[in-house]
């Protein structure tokens, strides 16, 4: 079986491209043949898969995804493949794996009007649409109850069409035996003392993962707290804004900047608290992965696995609507807590017994036996 995997740009340490890469994986596995078809790509190709890179011209990003799509169908169509993959949503798809969080619920109640008015907003809308509208004929592979919800009230005729995936995290994240070896050699490494506060925050995109919101918190711990506090934020994003508003809070001096890395369970394991106060996640991947290493986590209850947080008891979830001084004071309470290795062994023991591992496989398995059923294309 021949599969192509379509999303528009490709680079390292992506949480989108990591499940793509994935998935890939897998169905390569199960016999397989991939091909990831992308308009930008940084990074190394994944073994075994074939890379299709088209960066179409046009002077806006708006006429460059249209083009996208209009290759998209072309070459889909005469390499024939038997299913296409989307994880960006795309006129056309097989197969749409949710990702993000539903565009036409933001455009229509969390905007102004004129939010609406834009060409970007309404090429998204119209994707959108095309994928889960009522002349969509994509299966959904949706990763969390609050991102189904939203959907499922924007286009209705959608529900029946969605598949419910487990997450699919690295079974590398879990605290293995040595953790207090890695822990120890971390901060080393680092120049951590133990009575260092280490305080963790990961993902690209950061006005969407709240870092402001994280600065804030830090700047408004008592002094005494806030003596100790390191504050390590691991992303590849234009962090030049935040380093200034660092300043102007007067933490600068706490707050490192660090790319995006393929050793985030070292981070894990050195660090003391994961800090993630995003303002919208359909999953939050990283979430679970930090429960499962034993780092206790503060989030938002805008996450779509933010409820992995409180199953657990491996740290706490600030609700909504959210409010600035609510999660000052819990990121205060949290770091003089005597919980703290409560919630560790919580995380630990909850990522045990947890189904969180396989949903590269699940879904491989879901589109090789379809077999060569197109849901999507004419």
């Amino acid at each position: 079986m021949k599969f192509a995997l379509v999303l528009f740009d490709w680079f390292p340490h992506g949480g989108l491209q990591r499940d793509c890469r994935h998935i890939a994986e897998s169905l390569k596995r199960a016999g397989a043949q991939v091909s990831i078809i992308a308009m930008s790509w940084q990074g190394e190709v994944p073994e075994g898969i074939e890379r299709v890179l088209h960066s179409p011209s046009g002077l806006t990003r708006v006429a460059r995804r249209r083009a996208f799509a209009a290759f998209i169908k072309e070459h889909c169509h005469v390499q024939a493949y038997d299913a296409v993959f989307g994880f960006n949503r795309l006129p056309g798809l097989d197969y749409y794996f949710a990702a993000d969080t539903c565009f036409a619920w933001k455009a229509y109640h969390e905007r102004a009007w004129w939010y609406r008015l834009s060409s970007r907003t309404g090429q998204y809308l119209a994707f959108e649409r095309a994928v889960f509208g009522e002349a969509g004929k994509a299966m959904l592979f949706m990763l969390s109850s609050l991102q189904k919800e939203e959907y499922a009230r924007c286009y209705p005729s959608s529900v029946e069409r969605m598949i419910d995936v487990p997450p699919g995290i690295d079974r590398n994240r879990c605290a293995g035996n040595d953790a207090d070896e890695v822990r120890r050699n971390f901060r080393n490494e680092f120049g951590l003392s133990e009575e260092t506060l280490l305080i963790l925050q990961v993902g690209t995109g950061y006005p969407v993962k709240g870092l402001d919101r994280s600065l804030k918190a830090i700047a408004a711990l008592p002094d005494s707290l806030k003596s100790r506090v390191r504050f390590f934020v691991i992303g590849s994003d234009q962090h030049g804004r935040y380093m200034k508003l660092a300043s102007s809070l007067g933490i600068a001096a706490c707050v490192t900047f660090l790319e995006g890395r393929n050793d985030l369970p070292r981070f894990y394991q050195g660090a003391d608290y994961l800090l993630q106060p995003s303002r919208k996640e359909s999953a939050g991947m990283v979430l679970l992965e930090a429960v499962v290493a034993g780092l206790p986590v503060l989030t938002t209850a805008s996450c779509g696995y933010a409820f992995h947080v409180e199953q657990s008891g491996a740290g706490r979830v600030v609700p909504e609507p959210f409010k600035q001084e609510t999660l000052n004071g819990e990121l205060a309470f949290m770091l003089q807590s005597d919980e703290k290795a409560r919630w560790r062994s919580n995380g630990i023991a909850y990522g045990q017994d947890g189904d969180f591992y396989d949903m590269p496989d699940r879904v491989a398995t879901i589109l090789m036996e379809k077999g060569p059923q197109v849901y999507g294309r004419e």
